[in-house]
């Protein structure tokens, strides 16, 4: 953490034009989280002391997300798109309040990371009045250049359509992430004009007013994934699979095995214990935690769910929010679980649906077996025992109990309670007529050769 106390400034202000989207660009998700909330994480994780966040009229959703991820959080509202100084200036009572550090975010960056931001205001820390993040990409064009002079000082930063040839030459870019300690920010914000191709009020250009003062301005080089920022759809798809790489790598390192890591797409939040395996196409998303020793077959697709220790998962398997597998469970292929506990030992192995209930330690739920949760109007709730056995294509009417031990017979309908050890069977009686079939056809073959 910084010395000083830190006051982050995210920027959240943008239009989106470019998503031709309903929704406000910051609330478009990346591995299952708005971009804003990946940005108050960050801001969180860097150990802010107050976070600001300015805010385009009328995004009320904008705001709702905010207060939810950051209870307390400063709100602000540009009443213009004037420009990233502009946007600043915003929460200019925020910041003429804070005593300390001020470091500006842009809630369209999700994948930049609290020890980068932490890097970035350490520069602050060796003397500079303002801090810059660059990073240097494979193709720089379209991006602002950092500008240094011969001892590598930083100068100015220069938008693309402002820029000269020469300055364009430059491979340093800039990510847009700033940091401040100046006795009067706002002052100095004041101070900027927009002359310039966009007639914008750039928070950039307050580096060249820092060094006309004496002032020295540093730089640190972030990564590529740092400076992503996403203005379309294909911009979010390309910071999505930045994330997912992030993940995976982050997955095998605390000691999981994915057989095929670039099929494996996380959330997050995900979390892994040790020695869990992932076999190829296996989707996680929010609210997941896998413990030690798990293993999950091919094409599975997991969401609010907890899987206990030892368990094995799919092929083809869905657990739903709600599922809670504790140790050592199976859940088969074509297998669905939503709002259900399956306790220690149980097994569902085929195609059977279990919503909406409880099943007890080592009971079996056999193939085809649906747990009727659903009355057209209200969700019931499905009980089967301590070693219950349910034969298969059963059908359990909730509400319903199917006591310890119990046996189901296979194509039951059991709308009413099953006693502790009891055998229920609800089958309607046996009808077998002997030459049916024969005489049927041949009746057919008669009435076809008539027409």
């Amino acid at each position: 953490m910084t010395k000083a106390p830190l006051l982050i400034v995210i920027l959240a202000a943008g239009r989106g034009v470019r998503m031709r989207s309903h929704l406000p660009k910051v609330l478009h998700p990346v591995g299952g989280r708005p971009m804003l909330g990946h940005v108050l994480a960050t801001a969180k994780a860097a150990g802010a002391s107050k976070v600001a966040l300015v805010v385009a009229p009328g995004q009320d959703a904008v705001r709702a997300l905010a207060e939810k991820e950051m209870p307390g959080i400063a709100l602000f509202e540009q009443k213009t798109q004037a420009g990233t100084a502009d946007a600043v200036l915003a929460a200019a009572d925020a910041i003429a309040a804070h005593k300390g550090d001020v470091a500006v975010l842009f809630a369209d960056t999700p994948l930049v990371r609290a020890e980068t931001l932490m890097a970035l205001v350490g520069v602050l820390e060796a003397g500079a009045g303002v801090a810059v993040l660059g990073f240097e990409p494979a193709d720089p064009t379209g991006y602002g250049r950092v500008l240094r002079d011969a001892g590598g000082n930083v100068t100015a930063i220069r938008e693309q359509k402002d820029a000269s040839e020469a300055e364009r030459a430059a491979k340093l870019c800039n990510a847009g992430a700033m940091a401040f300690r100046m006795p009067d920010l706002v002052g100095l914000l004041k101070r900027i004009e927009n002359r310039n191709a966009a007639g914008e009020y750039y928070l950039t250009d307050a580096v060249a007013l820092v060094r006309a003062e004496g002032r020295a301005v540093g730089v640190h080089v972030g990564s590529v994934e740092d400076a992503m920022g996403v203005n379309s759809r294909a911009q979010q798809a390309e910071a999505e699979a930045a994330f997912q790489q992030r993940m995976r790598a982050k997955a095998m390192a605390e000691g999981a095995t994915l057989i095929a890591p670039e099929t494996v797409w996380f959330s997050f939040d995900t979390k892994l214990g040790q020695d869990v395996i992932i076999e190829p196409n296996v989707f996680f998303g929010p609210g997941v935690v896998v413990e030690d020793g798990v293993t999950i077959l091919a094409n599975s697709h997991i969401v609010g769910a907890r899987i206990g220790r030892g368990s094995r998962i799919g092929p083809f398997a869905r657990l739903r929010p709600g599922a809670d597998l504790a140790e050592d469970v199976h859940v088969g292929n074509f297998v669905e679980v939503k709002a259900a506990t399956l306790e220690k030992g149980a097994k569902a192995n085929h195609l059977a649906y279990i919503g909406d209930g409880f099943v007890g330690e080592n009971a079996n739920i056999g193939a085809g077996t649906i747990f009727c949760n659903y009355d057209g109007f209200d969700k019931h709730r499905t009980h089967v025992g301590k070693g219950a056995f349910v034969g298969s294509n059963s059908s359990l009417v909730a509400p319903v109990k199917i006591g310890d031990g119990a046996f189901v017979g296979s194509g039951s309908v059991i709308t009413q309670n099953v006693e502790a050890d009891a055998l229920a069977v609800e089958r309607a009686p046996l009808d077998v007529r002997p030459q049916w079939a024969a005489k049927f056809r041949q009746m057919k073959a008669r009435r076809k050769a008539k027409r």
